[in-house]
């Protein structure tokens, strides 16, 4: 007898430009998928089981029990896992699809190799990407191949399930790679969607308001740099912060959401042209946006780390935050000319480690064996 095993290769994301003014309604922003990549290993097994090496999980096992999957351990790291095999499940009850008892392992690289903190990659998305990419790819036994439309929803639906926030960005670039425009859905109407009995088969289907997802090339002569702060942060507690500054602050707020649209604009219509300058131009105005509403706000999305990154990528094209900021990593446009090696040196001696990524042009990849004597 054979069966078919499955491996799963997504990449992670960085933030260029946008950043929390993407959460709210036609607000464009600019995201990358990067070289470094979570994997995910399935096959049918006798028994559910979940390995994640990485955080010392090992041969977990599952079942789903009224409605609910439950683990044979109690650990919050595995509620993204949880919300993707439940999303998926339902997706495949929903088209008469049998489901198959499975063996998944899923590795990443997305961290920092020798202490284990992460870089803001993007983790929690990419991990949802490749669960549900490989346990719909097994339940398609080589036949109908699931969508990237499809793949994008259903890892959407299940990260929003987890996290209750979020713009999808970094889902989008797991899915379709590359760099990427894009304005986000409205998660409280996905939300609304699921409670009110929608089939995930009709929204898969279905236009998502305000969904939009464009590729972009950039300007042929622009180098990309990315540095890290060594200093991790979480993005869930910093978006209730600006969110909450919102809620009390609407006409300040609104005039960051008004700057940074502009800025994003102008980095857009930079790529369209393939004018290196404008793209720089773009993401300096979008960093004095971001740093107007941290200081409006009380909020460190610029750190000193980071301020120190972007002052110093300054003298070479710009350089700003990459997504909530607060820590992780700090992107830098370079000039015509190429000044790598002078800003990566020049990062070092300010105690800023540059990371060798390069955008990822495919987004999540998938590729299966038929293995005999099973």
């Amino acid at each position: 007898m054979s069966y078919s095993s499955y491996k799963v290769k997504v990449p992670g994301k960085l933030m260029i430009a946008g950043e929390y003014a993407v959460l709210e309604p036609n607000q464009k922003s600019v995201v990358i998928a990067v070289n470094r990549y979570v994997s995910a290993c399935i096959k049918p097994s006798k028994q559910n089981k979940i390995s994640l090496p990485k955080l010392g999980l090992e041969d977990i096992a599952w079942e789903i029990n009224e409605e609910k999957v439950k683990f044979s351990i109690v650990d919050s790291r595995l509620n993204f896992i949880e919300n993707s095999i439940f999303v998926v499940n339902e997706f495949l009850q929903e088209k008469s699809i049998k489901i198959i008892p499975f063996k998944l392992q899923i590795k990443s690289e997305l961290d920092d190799p020798s202490t284990g903190e992460k870089y803001g990659l993007g983790s929690s998305a990419a991990v949802v990407v490749a669960a549900v990419s490989a346990m719909l790819a097994l339940h398609s036994d080589g036949k109908e191949q699931p969508s990237l439309d499809q793949v994008f929803k259903l890892s959407a639906i299940a990260h929003l399930k987890s996290q209750k926030s979020g713009s999808g960005a970094d889902i989008a670039a797991a899915v379709y790679g590359g760099w990427l425009e894009y304005s986000a859905f409205m998660g409280n109407w996905v939300l609304n969607q699921l409670e009110q009995g929608t089939k995930l088969v009709e929204m898969v289907e279905k236009p998502w308001p305000n969904l939009a997802i464009r590729k972009l090339n950039p300007p042929t002569s622009l180098k990309l740099a990315v540095g890290w702060t060594k200093s991790a942060v979480a993005t869930a507690p910093m978006i209730r912060d600006i969110q909450n500054f919102r809620d009390h602050n609407l006409e300040a707020y609104n005039q960051f959401l008004r700057e940074s649209s502009i800025a994003v604009e102008k980095l857009i219509r930079g790529f369209e042209m393939n004018d290196c300058i404008e793209a720089i131009g773009g993401v300096k105005q979008n960093r004095k946006a971001l740093q107007k509403l941290g200081e409006s706000a009380g909020i460190d999305i610029e750190t000193e780390k980071l301020k120190v990154l972007c002052t110093v990528a300054e003298e070479f094209g710009s350089g700003k935050s990459s997504g909530a900021g607060g820590g992780d990593c700090g992107i830098a446009f370079l000039k015509e000319g190429d000044y790598t090696k002078e800003l990566h040196e020049a990062w070092k001696e300010a105690g800023i480690s540059p990371l060798d990524l390069k955008v990822s042009e495919v987004g999540v990849f998938v590729e299966y064996t038929t293995v005999k004597n099973f």
